[in-house]
């Protein structure tokens, strides 16, 4: 998994009642904008170091901006 700041990260659900969250990467701390990542999440405002696992993939923010637009 590769980003850069400003990027989205998603976090899909792997279970039924798991909700899915997006944040804001902030900070990529990562050779080659590898993981870890500094995440500000949009739900709470939070910002959280983060190594994504199964069910996270990256968006650019123009890859979000359109998922937010349909």
């Amino acid at each position: 998994m590769k980003a850069v700041a400003g990027d989205w990260l998603m976090i899909e659900g792997t279970h039924l009642d798991d909700r899915k969250r997006h944040g804001l990467i902030v900070e990529v701390h990562g050779p080659d904008g590898s993981p870890p990542y500094l995440v500000r999440w949009d739900d709470t405002g939070a910002e959280t170091v983060v190594i994504p696992s199964t069910g996270a993939h990256i968006l650019t923010a123009d890859q979000m901006r359109q998922a937010q637009s349909h």
